[in-house]
């Protein structure tokens, strides 16, 4: 296959549907807006959820729940995504970072107990689960909490 002989696959491309171009084309005149009114304009319409002047939904609905502006959002590693280290590894953020466990660190890192490990590792986070630290324990690693 060459360059000039690519092409778009069958179907996935549509015509563009051209209005106002004569009565016979069945889109001319009025170009499918009908006949006067708001629609018809040009810039015409309303706002999405206006509601012809009636209370729309959303301000008719009551405001519900709170969002905590100090909330900390933490990076999540199961343990069976550090098998990968070698054993007698120090795991920390940092190496995480770099070896692409974790794409963004955001408030910190946390280690949930999902999987199995076999490698006995020191595995330093922000934040452990229970279960992980029982297992990571169990397998001869420490856990330590930065």
């Amino acid at each position: 296959m060459k360059l000039h002989e690519l092409q778009p696959a069958e179907g996935s491309r549509k015509e563009r549907k051209r209005i106002g171009r004569g009565i016979g084309t069945g889109n001319g005149k009025t170009a499918g807006r009908g006949h006067k009114g708001q629609n018809a304009r040009s810039g015409g319409g309303v706002r999405p959820g206006f509601e012809g002047g009636q209370n729309p939904l959303y301000r008719r609905l009551p405001k519900r729940g709170f969002n905590n502006p100090f909330r900390k959002e933490f990076a999540v590693v199961n343990i069976e995504e550090l098998n990968s280290f070698a054993a007698g590894t120090e795991v920390t953020p940092e190496v995480l970072l770099e070896k692409g466990i974790v794409k963004n660190p955001l408030g910190g890192i946390k280690v949930l107990g999902n999987g199995e490990i076999t490698v006995q590792l020191t595995v330093k986070a922000n934040k452990f689960s229970q279960s992980a630290v029982e297992k990571i324990q169990a397998a001869g690693g420490k856990t330590e909490v930065i």
